[in-house]
């Protein structure tokens, strides 16, 4: 115990003593979280609407009238097919609405109709608007037939109504400053560890403790430690600073269930950072293998593509990145509250993720320097 307390205080020393990586920390728990948190929305915000109205006339300015704000912007109304073109092909609006006109006397048949024509670049944010514009017609429609009577009270409807758990208001803000939080502790912990442990081969003090007491265990789990109380004391300052601090995120579950799984991560995430380190020579190295391995866990982890939404092998293959039980525990226990009963299988990956690959790190640590 005493050895590993020495190489504990020594690992503590160096990393403390390290102001730029204290710095670039600080930083990465709180500026970052807090641009991504604004950066990162599916929110459709003054999307920008060009209008060819051919009818001119009481029913189509109405229906123009309700492309309004805070989802639409009229940029302006253009006189022709080449013009609206050109408004679309500039960047001018990504969103143009053609009314033909005989529109006034469609709507006195019961047959009108009008063209949306969408830039799809940005396909999801095309499809949302797409979304938005076929609700507006539905409740044209809807105030055109009650002015007519055709819509007599008594007569049963379907009123539906969208309500949304957890985070009724649907703000971004929540779920986007929460994931970057997690993505920052993933990080991090790998980069820590693996840099720590590629220093030590840098400077070549690597053999210094190959001849000390230290077993391969001792030493990794004296490397894994402190980047795990310096992760945990960062990502408290994020949680209460930034996530629910600045943006209101509420905190529904149990906070010590919590930070005691977010231990255990930041150690599985860690000793993947010892295994990056044992592939890898140099600082260079350890960068490049640490993006090559966390744009994979990030794909397969849930939060971009749910992983219902996946192929089968593609779902199999997502129960190897922490992350997802990460992700699935950290949602659950912050928005909806849950206990253990309902987390403890993502509990259950972390710890045996984590338990193979410092496992895999020892025995490659012993194959290479025994």
């Amino acid at each position: 115990m005493g050895r590993f307390i020495a190489m504990l205080r020594k690992e503590f020393a160096q990393l403390l003593g390290d102001v730029p990586i204290l710095f670039i920390l600080f930083w990465a728990f709180s500026g970052n979280i807090y641009v991504m948190g604004h950066a990162i929305t599916s929110e459709l915000r003054n999307y920008p609407v060009a209008v060819l109205d051919l009818a001119r006339s009481p029913a189509s300015r109405e229906l123009v009238s309700r492309l309004r704000a805070p989802h639409f912007k009229l940029v302006g109304s253009v006189s022709s097919d080449a013009e609206l073109v050109h408004a679309l092909d500039a960047g001018n609006a990504s969103v143009g609405l053609v009314i033909p006109p005989d529109f006034d006397r469609a709507i006195a048949e019961g047959k009108a109709s009008f063209q949306v024509i969408s830039d799809g670049t940005l396909s999801r944010t095309a499809t949302i608007a797409g979304s938005h514009l076929a609700r507006i017609a539905q409740d044209f429609n809807r105030d055109i037939l009650q002015t007519r009577g055709l819509i007599v009270a008594g007569i049963p409807q379907v009123d539906a109504r969208l309500r949304v758990a957890y985070n009724p208001n649907i703000s971004n803000p929540w779920f986007s400053s929460l994931l970057e939080m997690m993505n920052v502790i993933t990080m991090v912990s790998m980069l820590l560890t693996a840099a720590a442990m590629v220093r030590e081969k840098t400077y070549g003090t690597l053999e210094q403790l190959l001849v000390s007491p230290l077993r391969p265990a001792e030493l990794f789990a004296a490397k894994i430690i402190p980047t795990v109380v310096l992760v945990l004391v960062f990502s408290l300052m994020a949680l209460f600073g930034v996530v629910q601090g600045v943006f209101g995120t509420p905190i529904r579950g149990s906070l010590l269930l919590f930070y005691s799984v977010t231990v255990l991560y930041t150690a599985c995430v860690a000793s993947l950072g010892l295994v990056i380190a044992m592939l890898a020579r140099n600082i260079a190295q350890v960068m490049m293998l640490l993006l090559l391995i966390m744009y994979p866990m990030l794909m397969l982890s849930g939060a971009i593509t749910p992983p219902e939404s996946m192929a089968p092998w593609v779902q199999y293959l997502s129960l190897l990145s922490p992350l997802r039980y990460y992700f699935d525990f950290s949602y659950q226990v912050l928005f909806k509250g849950n206990g253990l009963a309902y987390v403890w299988h993502d509990i259950f990956g972390i710890v045996v993720l984590g338990a193979l690959m410092f496992g895999f790190a020892v025995r490659r640590f012993k194959r290479l320097f025994a």
